[in-house]
């Protein structure tokens, strides 16, 4: 929204429009695209680090536990005791 409010029509970034004489060269339509394809790398980027960094934790870590260990209760063999007294 920055591209659109930014625009020296409608008061642009302050004097620096006027000082500068950069209301000349201004286009909306650049600064938009601008500002989509900012968002479309940041979108790309944060994907691709959020792939890498979950395929290490699973495997280093791993991201389940076995089978025998979810019906046994993750309190117990994770922690050493019970929730619950039943």
């Amino acid at each position: 929204m920055t591209g659109i409010f930014a625009n020296p029509a409608l008061g642009g970034v302050g004097v620096y429009d006027y000082v500068a004489n950069a209301v000349a060269d201004y286009s909306t339509s650049a600064q938009v695209i601008s500002q989509l394809w900012g968002i479309g790398t940041t979108l790309i980027w944060s994907g691709l680090v959020s792939v890498v960094a979950y395929k290490l934790v699973d495997m280093v870590i791993g991201l389940r536990v076995s089978e025998e260990e979810e019906r046994e209760g993750l309190d117990t063999t994770s922690h050493g005791e019970s929730a619950y007294k039943y």
